[in-house]
């Protein structure tokens, strides 16, 4: 079995700072994020653009870009969103969720840009 190692994420060191799963990863390509949103897509459900400053993003609010988008199927629509999004807030983190109407929680949810210094 191999070692489980620690993934040095501080609160004091603001560049280490985690907020889900993809974030321990490598940053995720254009056509990366194509394939998310078209996973939401596939399951049915609702994509929603979020944002915060980085150094609000381990709370628990993220600011809502605009209202989520209840039955957007267009692909391009939904990354036209959050590019808009990013380009308004460039200082923000920018995050998509899929909300799963049936289990009325968050099926998905990953930050899709990070803000200038966090890459």
């Amino acid at each position: 079995m191999s070692e489980v190692m620690d993934y040095a994420s501080r609160l004091t060191d603001r560049h280490s700072r985690k907020f889900e799963t993809f974030s321990y990863l490598p940053r995720m390509t254009a056509d990366q994020i194509r394939r998310q949103v078209e996973y939401i897509v596939s399951k049915g459900w609702n994509p929603a653009i979020e944002h915060s400053e980085p150094e609000e993003a381990s709370g628990s609010y993220w600011y809502m870009w605009k209202l989520p988008m209840f039955g957007e199927t267009n692909v391009d629509t939904i990354l036209s969103e959050a590019q808009l999004c990013h380009n308004l807030n460039q200082n923000h983190h920018v995050r998509l969720v899929g909300y799963d109407n049936f289990k009325q929680s968050q099926g998905a949810s990953m930050v899709i840009y990070r803000a200038p210094g966090f890459e």
